[in-house]
């Protein structure tokens, strides 16, 4: 009862939905330029071997570092500002999204390939016609990986950077010791996730299981 009256006076003060605006601002622009870098990343190092041997293993290293730890990096380097946390947000998403689609267009039939080479499909018309085609349903798990770790990473960056967002309401909670509004700030966050997997990601899903022949 407490955390709904707290959100509630959260709206009707012109809090929330600023703050809420501001965190799907910045979380829209760094997964969105993780996705533009990450999938010809993931396809240039699943099909050239001396990349994967080299870029590759560096990626799965940085991999295991967590998203937070580019923060301070993305301090010195950007300053105090919006471009230090989207660096971050970036930095967590990308990696994930490289991996899932090289994983994917390494796991492709070899006799996709084979048929395309016979009938003379040339080395660009084979990405964009065959592999990732092919691959959708690796760089759709790709992309969710890279959203839930784009939320992660820009929660952290605002929690330790003061700045408007959904981040900082829940360090101002924590600094207030107010818990109702720290769970009410949390709940935004986990419904905001919901409806994205159902109503991007889910309806996705389903039409690439549908045109590959796996729903029901």
């Amino acid at each position: 009862m407490q955390v709904g009256g707290t959100l509630w006076h959260s709206i009707r003060n012109h809090t929330l939905l600023p703050a809420t605006g501001i965190s799907l601002r910045r979380l829209l622009i760094g997964y969105g330029i993780s996705l533009a870098a990450g999938i010809p990343a993931g396809l240039l190092l699943a099909r050239v071997d001396w990349l994967e041997d080299t870029v590759g293993s560096l990626v799965l290293g940085l991999q295991t570092l967590p998203s937070i730890c580019w923060l301070p990096l993305a301090l010195l380097w950007f300053g105090l500002n919006d471009a230090a946390i989207m660096f971050v947000v970036v930095m967590g998403a990308l990696l994930a999204i490289t991996v899932a689609v090289k994983d994917g267009v390494k796991n492709v039939p070899p006799g996709y390939l084979r048929a395309a080479q016979t009938l003379g499909v040339r080395p660009f018309a084979l990405y964009t016609e065959v592999l990732l085609p092919a691959s959708l349903p690796a760089i759709l798990t790709g992309a969710k990986l890279g959203w839930s770790f784009a939320w992660r990473s820009l929660m952290a960056g605002e929690l330790l950077y003061v700045s408007l967002g959904l981040g900082h309401m829940l360090d101002m909670g924590r600094e207030l010791q107010d818990m109702s509004m720290v769970v009410s700030v949390m709940l935004v966050i986990v419904l905001l996730g919901l409806l994205a997997d159902r109503a991007i990601f889910g309806l996705l899903e389903s039409r690439i299981r549908e045109r590959w022949g796996l729903s029901g």
